[in-house]
């Protein structure tokens, strides 16, 4: 298989934004190279979306939540994440790129081929972006999806461990929200 040159040169922040919607669909881009992400599955499709529709209900007027779109964490080299969901400002829904001052909460389901990234680069990195919150949500085959909280510590630029919930999400922070994640079929 041939595959595009640009998946193969470091890539600019200049040059991805000239690239078509379509060309940025499906990849993130770390340190400037392109990283493909593999295809989720419905469930992973269907829990962001049930996160991202309960994140907007209770973020009320001032925040939004919404699926697939880039998060501009550094421009050189470039990092574009594409994170499951992101609770943004709502007043900066025409800004592009997104950037980390624009967002409250970031959002990872872990997926088969995601797990190192998901539960330690992504971190690590939104962590040094200064992400106020991230949640990462794992499932075992036959159980109910487990849901870990982080709070940035300022100071340290690092995430503190949050409340971890079973199934059913009852946060205070960054707002107060309740999210039954127990039938998703």
């Amino acid at each position: 298989m041939i595959t595009p040159a640009w998946m193969h040169e470091l890539v600019t922040a200049e040059q991805y934004e000239s690239w078509s919607p379509e060309q940025c669909a499906g990849i993130e881009v770390v340190d400037g190279i392109v990283v493909v992400s593999p295809s989720v599955s419905k469930w992973h499709n269907r829990l962001a979306r049930i996160l991202a529709n309960a994140l907007d209900a209770a973020g009320g007027a001032e925040w939004n939540a919404d699926t697939d779109f880039d998060v501009r964490l550094q421009d050189v080299p470039l990092i574009n994440r594409r994170p499951d969901v992101v609770v943004y400002r709502a007043d900066t829904i025409d800004v592009t790129p997104t950037r980390p001052a624009h967002v409250l909460l970031l959002v990872e389901v872990v997926s088969p081929g995601s797990e190192t990234t998901d539960r330690v680069v992504k971190l690590q990195q939104y962590a040094r972006a200064g992400v106020p919150f991230y949640w990462r949500i794992e499932q075992s085959a036959g159980t109910v999806p487990l849901v870990y909280t982080y709070l940035l510590d300022q100071a340290s630029d690092t995430y503190r461990e949050g409340e971890v919930f079973t199934g059913v999400v009852k946060a205070a922070v960054p707002f107060a929200v309740d999210i039954d994640l127990t039938n998703l079929g």
